[in-house]
């Protein structure tokens, strides 16, 4: 794939606002100031791709690229502890509504700092996509804060905080040097040969409730199956 090739499409702030999919989408996840925005803008090659910003939780909108026959969708960072309850119902809105929804999600990146063991909030998200049997990958952001026996000691940590940490996949990686971003690129080249080899059978019917899916959004959903 030319990485450098995606095109931005669009930005949304409500989940109804979000056209039913068309393309298998692979997910970017996070907590507010992770690294999320930096890591995509390296992923391909692009400086400005995704907005960087010095202030967590900026990123308030779910936005889409799309590069040939995927799409990527950057969601909104959460954790950010200094918003109003009513943006922060509207952030869980956002990322309920995108998880429950039925739309072809062949994979989720799941960013955590690597300099820190997962917060609450990264356990919580990994339970949810454990028990909702998506496919996932743990990225490690900000492995260049890190000597290389800093890195191997946090890395092995990871293997008993995370759940199932033992059977994941992690992908420790720099923004800033590069570390890590081409294997990364691999997994997404992987992902979608195999999504073109195996094109996705048709949308689930919603569970019941999910219009309320902004409440408890991490409630286990199943993902459409393969032919």
């Amino acid at each position: 794939m030319n990485f450098h090739n995606v095109v931005f499409e669009a930005s949304y702030g409500l989940f109804s606002q979000i056209p039913e999919d068309d393309l298998p989408e692979i997910a970017f996840s996070g907590r507010s100031n992770v690294g999320k925005s930096s890591l995509i803008n390296k992923i391909f090659n692009r400086k400005n791709l995704a907005r960087v910003s010095a202030v967590p939780g900026k990123t308030a909108t779910i936005n889409f690229f799309r590069l040939e026959g995927m799409r990527f969708a950057d969601l909104p960072g959460y954790g950010y502890a200094k918003v109003a309850k009513t943006e922060k119902e509207r952030w869980s809105g956002l990322i309920g509504g995108y998880l429950h929804s039925g739309r072809d999600i062949a994979l989720v990146f799941q960013l955590i700092d690597m300099r820190h063991p997962p917060t609450r909030d990264d356990l919580q998200m990994i339970d949810f996509l454990v028990e909702g049997e998506m496919p996932f990958a743990v990225v490690l952001t900000k492995r260049d804060k890190l000597s290389p026996r800093q890195q191997a000691e946090r890395l092995e940590a990871f293997r008993k905080e995370i759940p199932y940490g033992d059977q994941i996949v992690m992908l420790p990686v720099s923004s800033e040097t590069g570390e890590g971003i081409e294997a990364v690129r691999e997994v997404i080249e992987e992902i979608a040969a195999d999504c073109a080899a195996h094109p996705a059978a048709g949308s689930p019917e919603p569970l019941e409730g999910e219009e309320q899916a902004g409440q408890g959004f991490l409630a286990p959903r199943p993902r459409k199956k393969q032919q």
